[in-house]
This record gives structure tokens, sequence and C-alpha cells, in this order.
């Protein structure tokens, strides 16, 4: 079955081959990898909002809600810095741990750390779903954190090196895709498990073993890349590699240009201080902005305390989880719509749309909660109130789903050049996993103490980031990496950067070596 014809490398080049089933299965094995990413941030919000969680491993936080008088304040319902912890130690985790799968994935393959990834979070849930106190629960979380660390720092390698170059962007969306499909799962099984009698958490938590059982077992069978059969000096099997996933024995142009391309990059011996040469400026600061900003969207706000959030602004405890449940899947649909378009009209009008209109909705969501709780945090939605509040944090999701979500990750990933692309990878994975953990640990109190202000303070980011694209951002889309220096050379500020005879220079390597 062939999907397509001839296949385009970056370089204007077309290998002879054709999209196989084989490669396309194998990319949707891998893909799953974010099943386990999506699934912990959907999960955790909804469990820490069950009384059951709550009294058993953080009873101030539950004596607070159930003691509450009519004149304490909404907004610091449930601020606890241990319950903070929860979440947000699994992202410190992961952080450390994606130094330690880079050093894997370059020395023993891309497989190898998916499946590390997969049988440590699979540890991790266990570990959880069986706690019996505040300390087992932080050690399954910081090993669900080390799962995670691998499979974000290994999938999205494998995927680019898998792909055939006109599916590579919509595959490594497809990652993101898995991601928002993990979260909308986790919010359907809090929403059930919370109508349990008993020990709803448990299940919540320990469920967490399905996506990393997929995960682990797709791994295993995963055949190796060529990429990384190469890099270990099996030449012999990577190309017998890339004959099976191209359909076709006539490989020799793609596997002279790999054998080419891993003898470029191994001749940078410290990309970590290559990086920080002045011609890499524009790749190093985007690669540090881009997740900061993903961060500072807000977006956490929603996917981790989804449930705590909604019940904070005055909903029931099964209209808060079914409210988590609608925004999951807005964020699931919105996703599919960054696949289809991201290719077409480009990464920034994307950006600066989605921008925009998160922007609206936080200022939104702001002066409605302002209405409603004022400063005192006194207050309670009417039921239309609370439908307009779900409706903008929906359209909110929608925005971060076709805009910062997928090209969060995307953009980062594609404007590297081969002797900085490890490193640059690295750092767009520690730089997220670091304000994923600040925001998740200081969430709930910037609630408490910002109130209603907190959407605005998020708005203000936005605002800044949405200017920060238009400025300084170019577009991407259609040009290879070996090409892409001339994007930075004609823009305005980063050419200054550029010295003119990189303009002129091409790697032998193509963008598919990615």
């Amino acid at each position: 079955m062939a999907v397509g014809g001839g296949i385009s490398a970056g370089n204007g080049k077309q290998y002879e081959g054709r999209v196989t089933p084989f490669v396309v299965v194998a990319c949707l094995v891998a893909a799953t990898g974010g099943l386990i990413f999506g699934y912990d941030i959907g999960i955790s919000g909804g469990v820490t909002s069950m009384d059951e969680f709550l009294e058993k491993f953080f009873p101030a936080v539950y004596a607070k809600q159930k003691n509450a008088t009519g004149h304490e304040s909404q907004y610091c319902k449930f601020e606890n810095h241990m319950l903070t912890l929860f979440t947000s130690s699994l992202y410190l985790a992961a952080l450390i741990a994606s130094f330690f799968a880079s050093a894997t994935t370059r020395k023993f393959g891309r497989k190898i750390s998916m499946t590390i990834g997969g049988v440590v979070f699979l540890i991790g849930a266990i570990l959880n779903g069986a706690a019996i106190n505040v300390a087992m629960l932080i050690i399954g979380r910081i090993l669900l954190g080390v799962g995670i660390g691998y499979a974000n720092q290994s999938v999205p390698v494998y995927l680019s090196e898998m792909a055939p170059p006109k599916l590579r962007g919509a595959l490594n969306i497809g990652f993101q895709m898995a991601t928002t499909i993990g979260i909308f799962a986790a919010n359907l099984v809090n929403y059930g498990t919370a109508q349990m009698k008993e020990n709803g958490w448990r299940v919540s938590l320990a469920l967490a073993a399905a996506p990393a059982l997929i995960m682990t077992i797709g791994a295993i069978f995963l055949p190796d890349t060529p990429n990384s059969l190469i890099e270990r000096g099996l030449k012999d099997q990577a190309k017998e590699m890339l004959q099976k996933i191209r359909g076709t024995t006539n490989v020799h142009d793609e596997f002279s240009d790999l054998v080419d391309a891993s003898a470029v990059s191994q001749q940078v011996r410290h990309p970590w201080k290559t990086i920080l040469e002045p011609k890499y400026r524009p790749q190093l600061v985007i690669t540090c902005l881009i997740p900061l900003f993903q961060q500072l969207t807000g977006i956490n706000v929603i996917m981790f305390y989804a449930p705590v959030l909604f019940k904070t602004l005055g909903f029931a405890d099964d209209a808060s989880l079914m409210s988590a449940v609608v925004t999951g899947l807005v964020n699931v649909f919105a996703t599919v719509v960054s696949i289809l378009v991201v290719d077409r009209f480009g990464r920034r009008v994307l950006f600066l749309e989605g921008g925009i209109q998160m922007l609206a909705c936080q200022i939104g969501v702001g002066v409605l909660i302002a209405s409603v709780f004022g400063v005192s945090g006194n207050g309670t939605f009417s039921k239309g109130l609370g439908n307009l509040a779900l409706a903008l944090i929906c359209i909110y999701v929608a925005a971060f789903a076709w805009s910062w979500g997928p090209l969060g990750w995307l953009v980062p990933s594609e404007i590297h050049p081969m002797e900085i692309r490890s490193a640059g990878q690295s750092i767009n994975v520690s730089v997220n996993m670091f304000f994923t953990f600040v925001i998740g640990q200081l969430f709930l109190s910037m609630l408490c103490h910002m109130k209603f202000g907190l959407f605005f303070f998020f708005g203000g980011w936005v605002l800044l980031m949405t200017a920060f694209v238009y400025f300084f951002v170019p577009e991407t889309r259609n040009v290879p990496i070996e090409e892409m220096n001339r994007v930075w050379k004609v823009h305005w500020f980063w050419g200054k950067y550029i010295p003119d005879d990189a303009v002129g220079l091409s790697h032998k390597s193509s963008d598919h070596d990615a």
C-alpha cells in the first residue's frame, strides 16, 4: 500500500521509495509514547479533587473544604504545597531524566530509551495505585517523571528518523495528538472513578499502567531507526532497515546521505559549547523562549487542575469532572485542526491567531470571575455564568491546542542544523519540564493570592509571546533545515548574527536526518 510516490528530501533530491504500511504502523506505535504524558497530565487534577483522596493524604485541604464558612475565600480552598508537589514533582524528575535519556538514546538506540521509559512509568503507576502514604505517592510520581523524561526525549527523535520527509510535520504533531488523547482518557477515567464509593482514586492512578504497557510492549517490537543503527556502526543492518521502511531495494542515495550526516554530527565533539556561538543565537534564543512561553500561556491551569479549578469556581463534584471531560474533548479535536492546517497556512499564522484567541478568553474569564467572586472570594456561579465560563475556557483550550500546544514542540525541533540538534532538543525538553514544574508547584498559591488577577497575569504573558512571535519568529514552513540560515539572514534582527558565508553553505545531510 503506497500512500505516496517519491519521497522528497530537504535538499531537493527525490529518494526512491514509498510510504509503506510498515513505517506508518511503526510511527503510530511509537507515538503512543504521548499517551503516558497526556494521561498523567489529565489524571492528577481529577484525583486531587476527590474527597476520599484528599481525606487520606491531605486532610488539611479536606478539612478546609468541608469546614469552610461562607466568609472563606473560594480562591484558597486547595492551597497546599504538598498537594501541588504531588503534581509538580513528576516534571522535575522528567527534567533530570531527560539528560540521562539523551545519552541512552545516542548510545543504545531510540527503542531502548522508549522501553526504559515505559517500564519505569509502569512501576510508578503501580506504586501510586498501591500508595498508603504521601511518601509513596511522591516516589511514584518521581518514577512516572523518569518514564516521561525518557519518552519525551526518545519518541520525537524516533518519529523524525523513521518518517518520510513529507509526513514529518503531521507525525510530530501526532505525538501531541496522542498526548491530548491521553488527557481526554484520563478525564473520562476520573469521571467514572469518582462515582465509586471507595478507592476510586486508586483505580485512576493505577490505570496509568495501561498506556505504559502499550508503550512498553510496542517499543519492544519496534525496529530501530537506520540513523541509530549507523550511529552504532551497524551499517549493513541500517541499509536493510532503510530498504524495508522505504519499500524498495534502491536506497543508495538516501543511505549515503545518512552515513554522511552521521559522520558530520560525530565531528562536533562539544555541541553544548557549539550552540553558544553567535551564529546559532537565533536557534538558542527561540529554543529557550518557545517552551518557556508555552508554559506561561496558563494552559496548565486548565490541564493539571481543571476539576480543582471548576470546583473552586463553584461547580459541583460531578459537574467539575464532566467540565474537564469537555475541555479534554475540545483539546483532541483542536489538535486535529493543527495537523490539517499547519503545513498549509504555516506556523506564524497559528501562533498569532492562537495567541489573540487565548488572550481574549483569559480576559473574559478574569472579568467573569471578578464579577462573581470579587477580591474576597465569596460567591457562586449561576448556571448561566458557569456555562459561559466553561465556554470561554473551551475556546481558550482550542486556541492552545492548534497553536502553542503542538508548535511549542514542532518549531524548536525544526530550526537546528545537524551539528547542534541534540543539544537543542535537550534544551527544549529541559526548559519545558522545568517551567511545567514551576507553574504546577505555584499555581494553587498564585490562585489564592492573585485571585482573578491570575488570568490577567497569564494574559499579559500571552500578549508578550504573541508580540515576540510577530517580531522575532520567521516562518519555517517548507524550509529545509540546511537552508534555514537564509531565513535568519534576511530577518531584520537575526540577520546580523549570521555570517555571509553561512548562507551559501549547505550540509550534506538533509532534514530527514533530524
